[in-house]
């Protein structure tokens, strides 16, 4: 009889669960419980884009698209790109994806060989390293924490072999909301050009930047076109999660094999979620700001508590994220989480499953009800003292 080794794959068998979705599945069932784990804006989608969705589901528009998205869509992301000095040709560099996290598949799938060596610059979002491991490339983490959680040239520099086939960055960060300085990403940009090597962006939070910090592409460099794969989407800027929406930017001789990829796994997008999403970048931008000033807000009202607390913790210019050090609790991450979630109702993500850097740290989203996030402070504020206390006896 064939041993359960035998019966499944062998990489699929070492890769672990989500821990995002480990805690998300915790929660149900669990009304009582406040959750600061997931990702998800609490804002509901603008009206101006559901009610687009609404009028192409009345006129029967439900059928396929063409594997590249909708021509609408792409003409549109090819105008909002040029907002950061960045030009694609709609036809054939930008392709419309099953949301972002699709993209991060297709385009690992697409440029990476067995014993490849890809970059990731850590803690980072966790479907990254398993992804690139089931395409059997060896990940070599960035440990970010060492400085200020971003990555520096010199950092990756020293991480380049002949091996090495691309660098894995995300800025604004998931979890720490910290974004690369555009004097540090183009110092970056040379790292690549020197190694010749791909830089895949993921870029998904780029709206969400705070005290007038501004996103910079690293694509947006002089000479980077060719080495630069952009990931993005609607899932965050526009509140649009569940309507699995994203793209991928690239240059034409790359797409033309991740379409591949992309119609024998999924084949298009939702085409209403397509229409949708034409209307989001026509006229949505002012529920867009509406939504950044709200969660500028809360990562103020957040960041001050976790400092009154003595958490040590980055300031957050971007994202929806707060990554505070929990080590003076005596806990691990993990288990900061779970009796948190145990013993006060409150979820969070324990930073380990970030990866380097990671732990000794949680991850709270600020996407989240002002009233509830203050509750949930006060419950966290409490259990750090309960924690400390015990840690002194």
């Amino acid at each position: 009889m064939n041993t359960r080794e035998d019966k499944f794959s062998s990489a699929m068998m070492r890769t672990p669960p989500s821990g995002i979705r480990k805690f998300f599945e915790m929660l149900i069932g669990h009304d009582d419980v406040i959750s600061l784990s997931v990702g998800e804006p609490d804002f509901p989608t603008p009206w101006c884009i559901r009610e687009e969705a609404f009028y192409h589901l009345e006129k029967g528009h439900t059928s396929y698209t063409s594997n590249w998205g909708l021509i609408e869509l792409r003409e549109e992301i090819a105008k909002y790109m040029e907002r950061y000095g960045m030009y694609y040709n709609p036809k054939n560099e930008i392709l419309i994806t099953v949301g972002a996290s699709e993209g991060v598949d297709a385009v690992l799938r697409g440029i990476l060989n067995p014993e490849d060596e890809i970059i990731v610059c850590q803690p980072c979002y966790v479907n990254y390293t398993p992804l690139a491991e089931l395409c059997f490339a060896k990940v070599v983490p960035v440990d970010t924490s060492l400085n200020g959680f971003y990555p520096t040239a010199e950092q990756i520099e020293k991480l380049v072999t002949p091996k090495t086939k691309a660098l894995m960055i995300c800025s604004p960060n998931n979890p720490t909301g910290t974004m690369i300085p555009k004097a540090e990403l183009g110092k970056i940009a040379e790292v690549v050009k020197k190694h010749q090597i791909w830089v895949i962006s993921d870029e998904i939070y780029c709206e969400l930047a705070y005290e007038g910090e501004k996103h910079c592409s690293i694509g947006s460099f002089p000479g980077m076109k060719d080495y630069t794969i952009i990931l993005n989407g609607f899932s965050k800027s526009f509140a649009m999660t569940g309507w699995r929406i994203g793209y991928i930017a690239a240059p034409a001789e790359l797409l033309a094999q991740l379409v591949k990829v992309h119609g024998y796994n999924t084949i298009c997008a939702p085409i209403f979620s397509q229409y949708a999403a034409v209307e989001g970048l026509r006229n949505g931008w002012k529920e867009v700001e509406k939504m950044r000033v709200s969660y500028q807000q809360r990562r103020n009202l957040m960041y001050k508590a976790f400092c009154d607390m003595g958490l040590p913790v980055p300031e957050p210019t971007g994202a929806f994220y707060m990554f505070p050090d929990i080590t003076s609790t005596g806990l691990t991450s993990e288990e900061f989480a779970t009796q948190l979630f145990q013993k006060h109702n409150v979820a969070v993500v324990p930073g380990s499953v970030f990866g380097a850097g990671g732990e000794g740290h949680i991850r709270c989203c600020y996407a989240t009800a002002v009233d509830k996030i203050k509750i949930a402070l006060g419950k966290i504020e409490e259990f750090v003292e309960e924690c400390r206390k015990n840690k002194a006896r």
